[in-house]
């Protein structure tokens, strides 16, 4: 028997992909000690979630970010903070995601200052910035600035990075989100092409003509992974040959090298249930497969959702069994010891041309729109769609969600007997904390440098030049995250992002929806005038799906529905069901916010004598559910109630039984 080595292995295992979790809450000193503790465990990158005042860009004690402080990431108001999130951890050794849009630029000039300060040339720092603005406007909602300006702060920090910061991702092209808002997997191959040729076409405009091949080889991805496994890999390696003909055909790219796709991924948060949330643990471990089983198509980087992330915030105890799914992954099984085990396969090669030629086909539609940024409103109508369509087959049955369209009877769990203690809650008091910080921070600082900096900062955002500069300066004189926003957004003006559901096609008839239809009828009637129904998003919440979902649903079964789209004040909401005169108000908030949000819109209503019921919708645990009942609610729902036929049906008797009591 001779000693060279079959073709069917490898002469050494392939080193295991970066394993990270996607962490931060409360304040920088408490993340900080929740990465310390996790990179001990042997977590091998970061990934730093955001608060959503530092997402879109508002300090503290901004109006808009009452109730959000600290709740679904850590707060970063200025470079103390950001020094405070990385106390003890060496940037020169750390590979870091920063999951950060509309803020991007901001937030890797603290990065690069606090590396700065500590001896460490930025030209070493390894990480991602996800930085793609373009999916805010679809699926996600944490823009600041309008599409164009937008655009060229991204491609801004992107030509600063390759030549300064050349170890730094600093753009990840996200159709994580796509999925997420309903996108199927050819949608959420052609949409991501289409976002990064946009990106692309940005910042060539905005470097040397040489530069384009190595801006390519910097461009990452951060992907899904649904539960279809087989299909989702099958998606990615179609994401692969796609993109490396885009470099050669668009771009001129020939060093295979550059043209490789490279992508992070975190596994499908949306599949995760609220009933029987047990079995989202073999959900994550299967979608984990879609990633790493394929040699050629294998992720750099994964980080894994936890267990109980439809019921609220991971534990620490939670992120750590995700992390240990990982680790028996990598260092238990034998899938890094084998070359690509699909190589050759009949049906994953057809899989990936099926989804190559429905991609084309879409990139098509989209160019045809004007390319990504023109075409918003149409990729944004096309996920409404795609989204209602999914929803509509979970409630038919005909896609299957064990414990809770098929097989829902279940023993009680020891995981939630104590649902209280089942997940993370954030203290409430971190708020006003942090506001106490920033007025101190803003006592402490040498007011006249930050107020030159941020005139400066403004000069800069009028011009052609490139804003990072002007960024880090004002990153260094200690100026906070809403005035770098508010400095930009007097620059480059407002703007609100269509919400897709105006454009969408009217729904096809059925059973169920023709019945809804002959009560919304009825009721019409009764009420003198068609049902009216306002959906309202208080906050900065972003994650818009679901209150898009009941927008369209109620629309089809005829409701006259008032939807305004995302980050509204109370007192915003207050005035339009006022002005609206609506029947019923519905609230979607997923951001962990409503018992500080819901009361407040409830009181603006009551104090312009509106007395339409409110419904609410959200990622609520059932303890919360009494204490909304008592501020007020008629009704609350969580991710168990599916049947958005039901959800309407209440909202119709709701309004025909406000009327009745006034």
């Amino acid at each position: 028997m001779s000693g060279k080595r079959a073709p069917h292995r490898l002469a050494e295992p392939d080193p295991p992909w970066l394993m990270r979790t996607y962490a931060g809450h409360s304040t920088a000193q408490a993340s900080n000690e929740l990465y310390r503790a996790n990179l001990a465990k042997g977590q091998t990158g970061l990934s730093v979630a955001f608060d959503l005042p530092t997402q879109t860009g508002y300090d503290p004690d901004d109006e808009l970010a009452r109730g959000e402080v600290g709740k679904v990431g850590v707060p970063v108001t200025h470079l103390g903070d950001m020094r405070a999130l990385f106390d003890g951890i060496d940037l020169a050794q750390m590979n870091t995601s920063m999951t950060i849009n509309a803020t991007a630029a901001w937030l890797l000039a603290l990065y690069v200052v606090v590396a700065e300060e500590r001896g460490i040339d930025p030209a070493l720092l390894q990480g991602t910035t996800q930085n793609d603005i373009l999916k805010e406007f679809l699926a996600r909602g944490t823009y600041a600035f309008p599409p164009g300006p937008s655009m060229r702060l991204s491609a801004d920090m992107i030509a600063y990075t390759v030549e300064h910061v050349p170890q730094w991702n600093p753009v990840n092209i996200c159709s994580y989100h796509l999925q997420e808002a309903g996108a199927t997997p050819v949608q959420e191959i052609a949409f991501a092409i289409a976002n990064a040729t946009a990106v692309l076409d940005a910042v060539r405009a905005r470097v040397p003509a040489a530069m384009i091949d190595a801006v390519f080889g910097r461009i990452s991805f951060f992907v899904n992974a649904g539960v279809r496994f087989i299909e989702e890999h099958a998606k990615l390696r179609a994401l692969a040959a796609l993109w490396e003909e885009l470099g050669r055909e668009r771009y001129g790219v020939s060093q295979p090298s550059l043209l490789r796709l490279r992508y992070g991924v975190q596994v499908n948060s949306l599949g995760l249930t609220e009933a029987q949330p047990e079995n989202n643990v073999q959900r994550i471990v299967l979608e984990a497969l879609a990633v790493t089983l394929g040699r050629n198509a294998r992720a750099r980087a994964v980080q894994l959702p936890a267990w109980n992330e439809a019921l609220g915030l991971p534990r620490q105890w939670d992120q750590q069994w995700s992390l240990r799914i990982q680790q028996v992954l990598a260092f238990e099984t034998d899938l890094l010891e084998y070359p690509d085990i699909f190589e050759g396969s009949q049906v994953m090669d057809g899989l990936v041309a099926e989804l190559i030629d429905g991609a084309r086909q879409e990139i098509a539609r989209v160019a045809e729109h004007g390319g990504a940024v023109e075409a918003v409103p149409y990729m944004k109508g096309a996920l409404v769609e795609s989204g209602r369509e999914r929803l509509h087959r979970i409630e038919t049955g005909e896609h299957v969600v064990v414990g809770v369209n098929r097989y829902s009877e279940t023993e009680r769990s020891p995981l939630t007997a104590d649902e209280a203690s089942a997940f993370l809650t954030v203290d409430p008091a971190h708020e006003q904390a942090q506001v106490d910080a920033l007025v101190q921070w803003r006592a402490g600082r040498d007011a006249a440098a930050v107020q030159a900096a941020l005139e400066e900062l403004a000069r800069v955002a009028r011009s052609d030049e490139n804003i990072m500069h002007a960024t880090i300066a004002a990153a260094r004189a200690g100026a906070t995250t809403g005035e770098w926003a508010g400095t930009l957004r007097q620059a480059f003006g407002s703007y609100r992002a269509p919400t897709g559901v105006g454009g969408a096609r009217a729904a096809g008839a059925d059973s169920e929806l023709e019945l809804l239809r002959e009560s919304v009828a009825q009721a019409s009637v009764q009420l003198g005038r068609r049902v009216k129904l306002l959906v309202g998003k208080p906050g900065l919440d972003g994650h818009s799906n679901g209150a898009e979902q009941i927008a369209l649903y109620a629309r089809d079964a005829g409701i006259d529905v008032v939807y305004e789209g995302i980050r509204l004040t109370p007192e915003q909401i207050a005035t339009s069901a006022l002005e609206e005169g609506v029947h019923v108000v519905g609230l979607s908030i997923l951001s962990g916010s409503h018992l500080e949000l819901v009361p407040q819109v409830v009181g603006a209503l009551r104090a312009l004598g509106v007395q339409a019921p409110v419904v609410v919708g959200g990622i609520i645990p059932q303890a919360d559910v009494a204490k909304l009942l008592r501020s007020g609610v008629a009704a609350v729902y969580t991710p168990k109630d599916f049947e958005l036929g039901r959800i309407i049906a209440d909202i119709v008797r709701l309004a025909q039984d406000g009327a009745a009591a006034t």
